[in-house]
């Protein structure tokens, strides 16, 4: 999860992702469906993230994104390449807004999208 590595200022984050996050140049959106899976994954123990987590992009100057209907649709019609619906959900908004995915998952470039390393 890059945006609890770039809150944290975590070393895991590699640099040209912690660099560009932090460029007042670029915005940073975080899906509402990242939140979702932070959530999930926190609540079923697999996961440590701030319990005051919008709190802290908001303090951070990160703005959150809602996925929409149209978003949904384009993520279930998307190629198989990923099966994680949270990801394919980020794709799915990354094309329609013409935005880069902060990830380590290489499984996002058979996609048509952008993808900065994490």
């Amino acid at each position: 999860m890059a945006v609890l590595w770039w809150l944290a200022d975590d070393k895991r984050l590699a640099s040209g992702a912690a660099k560009s996050l932090a460029d007042p140049a670029n915005d940073v959106l975080v899906s509402a469906a990242t939140i979702w899976e932070i959530e999930v994954k926190r609540a079923a123990g697999r996961l440590q993230a701030p319990e005051e987590l919008l709190e802290d992009l908001t303090r951070a100057g990160i703005e959150t994104i809602p996925f929409t209907a149209t978003d949904a649709v384009d993520a279930a019609r998307l190629p198989q390449h990923h099966k994680d619906p949270f990801d394919r959900m980020l794709v799915a908004q990354a094309k329609r807004l013409d935005a880069t995915i902060v990830s380590r998952d290489p499984a996002l470039d058979a996609y048509d999208v952008n993808r900065l390393p994490a």
